[in-house]
């Protein structure tokens, strides 16, 4: 109940101009939202962390936001090292308006990090636009196989989506959505993601395990084990301002970890889903600002 509302709440103008106002919330915005996306990198890569970035903003409503977007990703491109990836959605590209438009987008993209050695990861939205990503996602691996691709494991089909992706880089998430007949409990939900981790270290893909969860994490790394992985044959995943600590003893260790740096104005959404994600973020958040540990 409390998901679905939060999520809800992430869709209101009116909710975004009262929480947008709070001082305090400024101050939370700071804290996951990169300020200064050149300034962050290099701290974060100075700390031995890989980065991908996400240029916040997303259901364009004509070609000139969906124009836009793709000049905010291309601009940012120089403030990223070798072995950075740009996470984008696709709706942020226009597919809500032409999944020709979404692709054409995305494809621009794709050969703007060709040569940079950065790579690019296709996010997962709504579960509308599942379709859609796959579809652009597909194609786009025809020309560019190291394009990346997000699986929600609240998600029915999750599992057998993984299997179908073999080969492919693939981000495993938990999910910050919803949908008919999808997970709705945290047992469930887990669950459904152990089944494609599964999967994904088992198979020829390259796994990029997207969790804070320590569960999960030590899951993650006995199946890398198992299925003969080393540190360079996957990585984790985790949010900017989240388990900093956790993020940089994972790296002392030899793990790969990659931390998700979102920056931009429009950062009301994906703040809200964060939360919405499970209802212990909210607590996990209000901690979050009291220590960085």
């Amino acid at each position: 109940m409390l998901r679905q509302a939060l999520i809800a709440v992430s869709k209101s103008e009116r909710a975004e101009r009262v929480v947008a106002s709070s001082p305090l919330t400024r101050d939370l915005v700071r804290r996951f939202v990169a300020d200064d996306i050149g300034a962050v990198v290099t701290e974060l890569t100075d700390r031995r962390l890989l980065v991908t970035v996400d240029h916040l903003g997303e259901e364009v409503r004509d070609r000139a936001q969906a124009d836009g977007a793709v000049r905010a990703y291309l601009a940012v491109l120089d403030r990223l090292p070798p072995g950075a990836d740009v996470s984008v959605k696709l709706t942020a590209l226009g597919l809500r308006l032409s999944e020709q438009l979404a692709l054409d987008n995305a494809a621009t993209i794709c050969d703007a990090v060709a040569g940079r050695g950065i790579t690019l990861t296709l996010d997962a939205e709504e579960h509308d636009t599942i379709a859609g990503l796959e579809s652009v996602h597909a194609t786009l691996r025809k020309e560019h196989p190291g394009v990346g691709i997000v699986v929600q494991a609240y998600l029915l089909d999750a599992a057998e989506r993984c299997a179908r992706l073999d080969g492919a880089r693939v981000r495993l998430c938990k999910g910050a959505y919803t949908a008919p007949g999808a997970y709705t409990s945290a047992r469930e939900i887990d669950r459904s993601f152990v089944r494609c981790l599964k999967i994904l270290m088992a198979g020829s893909g390259y796994p990029m395990v997207a969790t804070h969860d320590p569960r999960l994490i030590e899951i993650a790394s006995a199946l890398a084990v198992l299925n003969g992985r080393d540190a360079t044959a996957f990585e984790f995943q985790m949010l900017y301002g989240v388990r900093p600590a956790e993020q940089e003893r994972l790296a002392g260790v030899g793990a790969q970890v990659r931390v998700y740096v979102p920056y931009g104005s429009d950062w009301y959404p994906y703040l809200m889903r964060r939360l919405a994600e499970r209802p212990a973020n909210l607590a996990f958040f209000a901690r979050s600002l009291l220590s960085r540990s």
